[in-house]
């Protein structure tokens, strides 16, 4: 189900940073693998590819057995349609939903080999299977820390010298409209609102999410392999550090894991407040979180430069992150800070420096930061190379 078959029925959520004009049939090969792939396991593909020719690698490049990937997931829900010829074999003579009837005639209506179409891993599987990659192939599912949690993951094994080479990203969707439905996520859509402006992270006048889907993967390599075959890096991972404490649902939340995770990725970054030129925040444009991530970044550098990716593409969920840490990435390469855009009224209750304006910028370093509603925050130091 898209958005415009959604719109037309009335759903709750008329709107969202929808993914359009995509052509898999461009990256994906063989096209038959077209048939195993949900629409966030074609976009993570899209994007490893991307990624592989953006760092001017070739195939065969890397040694197999020194390359590795670690994708960022999150729940992929089947299109409605392939669902309806197996529930309606599943109906009794009242015409009503039978499950003894799910296991023995609903289920062969099904294609064969649909669970391969929607595992989380399979993003992982299909790059590593298109690279020939033998290293460790891993996936992060935990929700909006996904993309981060496997950005730490990935540099972590290169530092243990267990690979040279590893791919690394996320890719999921929130609009697809059983995760309102499951997750009781309606409350993080916006209706009655205008399009451009309905998410305004850590203005006074937020209500809430916008939701998104997309992908964004990265290469990394060790600094010696970088070297030896002549490539320039545009940045560098020192630091990816992650803390706990009980769920955004539950009472007392208070952002001390938000507040830790970024002085622990400092402290181990060996990097100052002073050197940050901004802070790439999770920023959902929810009242009570963005006041919380707001009072903890505050708390942990200060008056450094804030932005908000989500403000243009939504709440993409566990591939957020790597989306995000991309924007902030091509504005570190060009010495700008992106802006958030819809911030327009200053909120006692975020003390945050939130920057409006493409700003220039020449310290080295940004932080990332993204949290889930389970109550894990993440923090990445990246510096230009």
């Amino acid at each position: 189900v898209r958005m415009d078959d959604l719109v037309e029925a009335g759903w709750i959520a008329p709107f969202g940073g929808q993914v359009t004009n995509f052509d898999a049939k461009k990256f994906v090969k063989p096209r038959k693998s077209l048939k195993f792939m949900a629409d966030e396991i074609q976009w993570a593909f899209a994007a490893g590819e991307q990624a592989w020719s953006h760092a001017g690698l070739e195939d065969g490049a890397v040694d197999p057995e020194r390359l590795g990937v670690v994708c960022g997931a999150g729940l992929m829900y089947c299109d409605m349609a392939e669902l309806d010829p197996p529930y309606r074999k599943s109906l009794n003579d009242e015409q009503k939903f039978d499950f003894s009837r799910w296991g023995s005639e609903g289920m062969r209506e099904l294609f064969p080999l649909w669970m391969l179409k929607y595992l989380p891993n399979m993003s992982a599987c299909h790059i590593s299977i298109r690279r020939d990659a033998r290293g460790p192939t891993n996936t992060v599912a935990h929700a909006d820390a996904s993309s981060l949690l496997a950005l730490g993951e990935a540099a972590d094994v290169i530092r243990r010298g267990d690979a040279d080479v590893m791919v690394t990203g996320g890719s999921s969707r929130k609009l697809h409209m059983t995760d309102p439905l499951w997750h009781a996520g309606a409350k993080f859509w916006q209706s009655g609102e205008d399009p451009a402006t309905a998410c305004r992270p850590f203005d006074a006048t937020r209500v809430g999410p916008v939701c998104g889907e997309g992908a964004a993967m990265l290469v990394l390599e060790s600094r010696s392999h970088a070297l030896r075959r002549g490539a320039k890096p545009i940045a560098e991972v020192l630091s990816v550090a992650s803390r706990s404490e009980p769920s955004l649902d539950a009472d007392g939340f208070s952002g001390q894991s938000i507040r830790q995770a970024i002085e622990v990725a400092m402290v181990d970054a060996e990097v100052a407040a002073d050197q940050i030129g901004s802070i790439n925040a999770h920023g959902s444009g929810m009242p009570a979180e963005d006041a919380v991530e707001a009072a903890a970044i505050h708390a942990a550098v200060g008056d450094t430069p804030v932005t908000a990716p989500k403000s243009y593409l939504g709440n993409l969920g566990a591939g957020g992150g790597a989306v995000e840490l991309m924007v902030s990435l091509l504005a570190l390469e060009r010495g700008v800070i992106p802006p958030t855009i819809n911030h327009q009224q200053t909120d006692p209750a975020c003390p945050v420096n939130v920057v409006t304006e493409t700003t220039a910028t020449d310290k080295p370093a940004l932080l990332a930061l993204n949290y889930n509603t389970t109550g894990q925050s993440v923090a990445a130091v990246v510096k230009k190379y």
